[in-house]
């Protein structure tokens, strides 16, 4: 299922509008980047936004965001890319065992949350209509997922793709499901 164009407009207007939110403490305003600098500190009204203000402004996909935050990851998906993010929302993370999000989040599980969130990306710019069935496709992690279409419908991993909106270094895909690497 595709966005429509004006789906598309209220999320990027929603992202732009947190984008533009006043500076200071990023983490207590809900902001992408920390206070103490990187590209995605760098303040641009303008410009369309990059796939982490996308998911800064979407209040579907805050876990996603504190992930991130934690794994220290908010910087590298900020630059120019490009990227394609495979985007849970809260309700994925929710599917998942019972503790698992927030042992993740521990300062000691750094490395760990990094190879789950870096597994949801790929260095490419990928609309969904690139992907075909049985397509494997590699991910950031150095994994890959394999892509399935019934109907209309596109799923990585088992995941289902409900969603899909531009951003000025990628795509963000937002998924129903969080991806699990493989174990190493």
């Amino acid at each position: 299922m595709r966005i429509s164009w004006l789906a598309q407009y209220t999320f990027l207007l929603a992202a732009a509008v947190t984008a533009c939110a006043p500076s200071g403490d990023t983490a207590a305003s809900g902001g992408a980047a920390p206070s103490s600098g990187g590209q995605a500190s760098v303040a641009d009204n303008e410009s369309t936004p990059d796939v982490v203000r996308i998911a800064v402004g979407s209040k579907d996909h805050t876990t996603l965001v504190a992930a991130l935050k934690a794994a220290e990851l908010v910087n590298s998906l900020a630059n120019a890319g490009p990227f394609t993010v495979f985007a849970p929302t809260n309700a994925a993370f929710d599917k998942l065992p019972a503790g698992t999000v927030d042992d993740l989040l521990k300062p000691a599980n750094k490395t760990k949350l990094s190879d789950v969130l870096t597994h949801h990306v790929t260095t490419s710019a990928l609309e969904i209509s690139f992907f075909a069935d049985g397509q494997k496709v590699g991910m950031a992690d150095g994994g890959t997922e394999v892509i399935s279409k019934k109907g209309n419908d596109t799923f990585i991993g088992g995941a289902k793709v409900l969603g899909s909106v531009r951003g000025s270094n990628g795509w963000v895909h937002v998924i129903d499901a969080v991806l699990v690497p493989a174990a190493k």
